[in-house]
């Protein structure tokens, strides 16, 4: 093995997999190295494969559509690997939308209740909603 060549970071024993630990810390230019047990944290959950495709992500931030145009694979097939990702950390795979309120404009609801447009009960109950 050549001192220099960096290898793609393993998160688990390809063995058992199970979760590995890291106990070497090394800045070669300054000679320093910490020993002792460290957490990869939430990267120890994800595959080297998953991380791959979260850095591509990250690049394209969060773009989903332009990552699988960029990968040449479809959209679902990135959303997919994107909810495998999630559901690794945790996460629910299900997509949750919240819909936010609009905002409601008192001035243009009180002028289409002027111009008729709306009756007395529907400007109340539309100005009552914000």
């Amino acid at each position: 093995m050549k001192r220099n060549q960096q290898y793609p970071l393993v998160t688990h024993d390809p063995f058992t997999g199970e979760e590995l630990t890291v106990t070497r810390l090394e800045n070669k230019a300054r000679g320093l190295v910490l020993e002792g047990e460290f957490s990869l944290g939430w990267i120890a959950k994800l595959s080297p494969e998953q991380l791959e495709f979260a850095g591509v992500l990250l690049r394209y931030r969060g773009n989903v559509q332009k990552l699988a145009s960029e990968m040449g694979v479809a959209y679902n097939t990135a959303r997919s690997r994107l909810d495998d990702i999630v559901e690794a950390l945790g996460g629910s795979s299900e997509t949750e939308v919240v819909l936010e309120k609009p905002k409601v404009n008192a001035n243009e609801i009180l002028g289409k209740l002027e111009a008729g447009e709306l009756t007395y009960e529907q400007a109340m109950a539309t100005l009552k909603r914000d």
